[in-house]
């Protein structure tokens, strides 16, 4: 038993790799604990430049680490350089940035001296997935290792190449010590094991909200800091006063991206009365105009979906909200040929009870909703069990502002544009769409003891 790499564009069987027997995992904790002792004796100033230094790495390798990438879980050859050299800047950002983030916060007391200082917690857990096999590593595993941590990386089982590439760029020859980026092929019981050991300090999980369930559970048993990035149905809200064409081109790339396998992708449109017809139409011919094929060609605009099983509770959960009366304006049919592919598809007149409005759709499918005014857009928009991410068209940039900030609830909002994340903003979500933040100044402090020290005369 164990991994298996399988090629969404065709189904072809790449490679398999065995689970890691349990006397490789616990050597590979003992050793990950002693690199971690010695990395956190380095100045911060020195970590960070090393970390600057893997930056170099990922564009060295870049289109091989693409390549791995599109074979792996299916996007297309574009984005996975793209998100090869989003993890290179992340890695640069942390690298200059890092330090100040870092730095002791004098208060001012009655004592001689009292002060804020940040200090590695020790071995962090990153339970990964496979939608972005790079990018969702790095920018949970950089500021931790910028503040002195450690990592253990336990990836989703369908991306093993990209896991092993990450292992090599942040292993021999990086400048950090050995095992301190330690990657482990595991299965779900170990990996239960691994959030008990008395020699992980914290837990880090983007995945299902079920999954985030179960490590929340298990991580606060130990009395464990844990940060869950979970699943997310982002609304998009339309006002009538939108610049429209602007609106149409961010809710369709933002439901597109990564082929709409994104936490943060737009997947509820939620279109002011007075505009919906005219968005509509712009929706399905911009869907329409999208480009689906092999990955690896430079045209494609989005490719297979990354696992058999994934598209067919995809094309499911279409049939289900047509079947309660959403109507099918493009797509909707599970192609006849190789490979896990699904049309982009448009779906309107969707309300409650349809799988595409209390559900996350997972895929190249937008669902677009109604409202009759600006209040019953933001009460769709809050009609959810998930709090990820959020956008709003308007020309009024001071309405848009007041509903992103005060109306909707959200980990991130963004007026006209669609939403994406950003090394130098926190990143995360609340309700169901989880705790705790990555990336910003907040992301490198998540895995560090906030430790106050006074000193009297």
């Amino acid at each position: 038993m164990g991994f298996e790499t399988v090629n969404p564009a065709s189904g072809e069987v790449l490679a398999r790799y065995p689970f890691m027997a349990g006397g490789e995992v616990n050597s590979a904790l003992a050793d990950a604990r002693e690199a971690q002792r010695a990395w956190r004796s380095l100045p911060t100033e020195e970590r960070a430049g090393i970390i600057g230094g893997v930056a170099r790495r990922f564009r060295r390798h870049g289109h091989r680490l693409a390549e791995i990438v599109t074979m792996e879980m299916g996007k297309p050859i574009g984005e996975s350089l793209a998100e090869v050299e989003k993890c290179a800047g992340c890695c640069d950002y942390y690298s200059r940035y890092g330090p100040g983030f870092l730095c002791d916060r004098v208060v001012e007391t009655e004592a001689w001296r009292s002060y804020v200082t940040f200090q590695p917690l020790g071995l962090v857990l990153a339970i990964m997935p496979w939608n972005f096999p790079l990018w969702q590593v790095v920018r949970a595993a950089v500021p931790a290792l910028v503040a002195g941590n450690g990592v253990l990386l336990k990836h989703a089982p369908t991306v093993p190449g990209c896991a092993l590439e990450l292992a090599r760029l942040f292993g021999p020859g990086s400048g950090l010590p050995g095992g301190l980026f330690t990657n482990l092929f595991v299965d779900v019981d170990t990996t239960g094991d691994l959030i008990r050991d008395v020699r992980v300090q914290g837990v880090t999980l983007t995945g299902s909200t079920r999954a985030g369930r179960r490590v929340a559970a298990l991580a606060g048993s130990r009395i464990k800091t844990c940060v869950l990035e979970l699943g997310g149905s982002d609304p998009y809200i339309v006002l009538e006063d939108a610049d429209l064409p602007r609106a149409v081109e961010a809710c369709v790339t933002g439901r597109l991206v990564n082929g709409g396998q994104s936490c943060i992708a737009a997947k509820r449109l939620i279109v002011h009365e007075a505009v919906a017809g005219e968005f509509t139409e712009a929706v399905v011919a911009g869907m329409a105009a999208v480009r689906v094929g092999d990955p690896m060609a430079a045209m494609t605009d989005v490719g297979p979906l990354a696992r058999e099983d994934l598209r067919d509770h995809l094309a499911g959960q279409v049939e289900r909200s047509i079947a309660a009366g959403a109507v099918c304006r493009l797509g909707g049919e599970v192609p006849k040929v190789p490979g896990w592919y699904y049309p982009c598809t448009v779906l309107e007149g969707v309300g409650p009870g349809m799988p595409a409005y209390d559900e996350e759709i997972f895929g190249p499918v937008a669902c677009i909703i109604r409202a009759g005014s600006e209040a019953e857009a933001v009460r769709i928009a809050n009609d959810t069990a998930y709090g990820l991410g959020a956008a709003v068209f308007t020309r009024d940039l001071e309405r848009g502002e007041r509903i992103a900030r005060d109306g909707i609830e959200a980990g991130t909002c963004f007026v006209n544009d669609f939403v994406k994340s950003d090394p130098r903003l926190p990143f995360g979500g609340v309700k169901e769409s989880g705790f705790g933040r990555e990336l910003g100044d907040f992301g490198v402090r998540e895995f560090a003891n906030v430790k106050t020290v006074r000193v009297e005369r």
